[in-house]
């Protein structure tokens, strides 16, 4: 059984990516470039990277950044107990129906207020263990996203669920296909190649 970390739920979403909520006080687990899952109806999970996570300001956080010495009573009151509104961006990457894992886009979207869950590293490892990297086409293709640093921190994630069942093989296979599938682009290639050593990706 999948170890289900409940990390937000979803406000909007279209086939190709999703926007999560969630307080503050809920924000410690979910990191830039984690792969989380949403489940629809009729068994299928959704799979995205989380690529932007920003936390808006409402009034009476414009009010206390102006103020002079502000607490840290006040500062924790205000994080714990009220809903300062955070929001992770979701790229979609593929999802799973009939216990198979696919590197397409889902069939639909997921619905508002859906439970977004955070992936452990064994549903990791079987994500990014399916097919031949197919995934890799949706983050290149997103022109929103950081590109270089995205990867760099999924593939740093997926490299340590790997390593923990002695597969020290995948970054590297992973790492030869971002060559490949970059190899006419070449301002890009360098840009991931750049943040995959300053991960100390391989």
């Amino acid at each position: 059984m999948t170890e289900k970390i409940e990390i937000g739920r979803l406000l909007r979403a279209n086939t190709s990516q999703f926007v999560v909520g969630c307080r503050v006080s809920e924000a410690e687990r979910p990191a830039f470039g984690n792969l989380v899952r949403v489940d629809l109806n009729g068994g299928i999970g959704v799979y995205g990277l989380i690529w932007d996570i920003r936390i808006d300001d409402d009034g009476i956080v414009r009010q206390l950044v102006t103020a002079n010495n502000v607490d840290e009573d006040t500062i924790r009151d205000n994080r714990t107990f009220r809903n300062v509104p955070l929001e992770m961006s979701v790229l979609v990457v593929g999802y799973r129906e009939n216990g198979n894992v696919r590197h397409l886009l889902p069939p639909r979207p997921p619905f508002s207020l859906d439970m977004i869950y955070l992936c452990n590293p064994a549903e990791t490892r079987e994500f990014t263990g399916a097919g031949r990297f197919g995934y890799f086409r949706h983050i290149l293709r997103a022109l929103d996203a950081p590109i270089g640093e995205l990867l760099a921190a999924h593939l740093e994630q997926a490299q340590a669920a790997h390593h923990e069942v002695g597969d020290l093989q995948w970054s590297e296979a992973a790492t030869r296909e971002l060559i490949v599938l970059l190899r006419d682009d070449y301002s890009t290639l360098m840009s991931v190649l750049s943040a995959l050593g300053d991960a100390q990706i391989g």
